[in-house]
């Protein structure tokens, strides 16, 4: 079985780039309402607990939303620059696909995952290599 080609690592690079500008935006409108209710919690709760409350909010949120676009294939990104997300068993990705290859991608910090795309035979990331999905062209 022949398997289409992944998109270049500079493709790639310049959807991350695009994805990092949108998910900024998206980030900045999810904390507006997170800091509105903080403001109205008893001021003695701390700044630590309020500052890792918020980290863990924005974290889900960005969660929420590649998973919520990845099980369509694309994020808007994605989609501009020709890049889809597919599962490399052929069946429509999993919620648990979804969701491990985002705690992945965000364990090794997108540094790991590059050097894998770099020195792998099949130029993909770690994450999808661990999630059981694969970027392509599309």
């Amino acid at each position: 079985m022949h398997l289409p080609c992944p998109p270049t690592l500079l493709r790639r690079l310049a959807c991350n780039v695009y994805e990092s500008l949108l998910l900024i935006a998206l980030l900045f409108v999810a904390a507006l309402p997170f800091v509105v209710f903080t403001m109205l919690l008893p001021p003695d709760l701390g700044r630590l607990l309020r500052e890792t409350l918020l980290w863990l909010y924005l974290f889900v949120v960005a969660g929420a939303y590649f998973t919520l676009f990845w099980r369509k294939g694309q994020t808007l990104a994605m989609k501009t620059w020709g890049i889809k997300l597919v599962s490399t068993t052929g069946k429509p990705l999993s919620n648990r696909q979804l969701w491990q290859r985002y705690l992945l991608a965000c364990l090794n910090l997108l540094i790991l995952g590059w050097w894998a795309a770099l020195l792998r035979k099949d130029r993909q990331f770690l994450q999808d290599h661990f999630a059981g999905t694969r970027l392509q062209q599309g």
